[in-house]
């Protein structure tokens, strides 16, 4: 019995591992996909805390046309670490479940950029189909802390 528990154990590490660890994979993504090139516009980000201890993204909202690639620099101006993840809000929601129960997990998928006080990332990416979705900060309080905004596409 004692042998059965320890195979099955061991059998888990991995899978334990790897959901702690990073977070990478190939998603399907309904909003569009990573692009390599065809820049049309270079949108600015902020994320930050605020006095009041409210998080946020600066712009609120962003929209965009099908078809449109754009060029997202995200800047994290805050003082603790935040990401931006771009997906669909039920998507989000049922990561951001994941994220409570693995909350060193990190991301490393092309719609995701996590980044420590004062750094920068980019995402290049070609918005496809038109929609509701969201951009979000998935890290265990962030979210309900205000850091969540609408991502619109609309048709081109």
């Amino acid at each position: 019995m004692k042998s059965l528990i320890l195979i099955t154990s061991l059998a888990l590490v991995p899978t334990l591992a790897s959901a702690a660890g990073t977070h990478e994979g190939s998603h399907d993504h309904p909003m569009g996909s990573p692009a390599t090139q065809g820049e049309t516009k270079t949108v600015e980000v902020t994320m930050r805390e605020t006095d009041d201890g409210a998080m946020v993204y600066e712009p609120a909202e962003l929209s965009f046309a099908a078809g449109e690639t754009v060029r997202l620099v995200i800047t994290n101006k805050g003082e603790l670490e935040h990401e931006f993840v771009m997906d669909t809000v039920e998507a989000n929601a049922k990561h951001k479940e994941l994220m409570a129960k693995f909350p060193e997990m990190e991301h490393e998928d092309p719609n995701a950029v996590r980044l420590q006080p004062g750094e920068t990332g980019e995402i290049l990416w070609t918005f496809t189909n038109a929609g509701e979705f969201e951009f979000a900060c998935l890290m265990l309080g962030h979210y309900e802390s205000g850091m969540h905004g609408p991502l619109n596409v609309t048709k081109s």
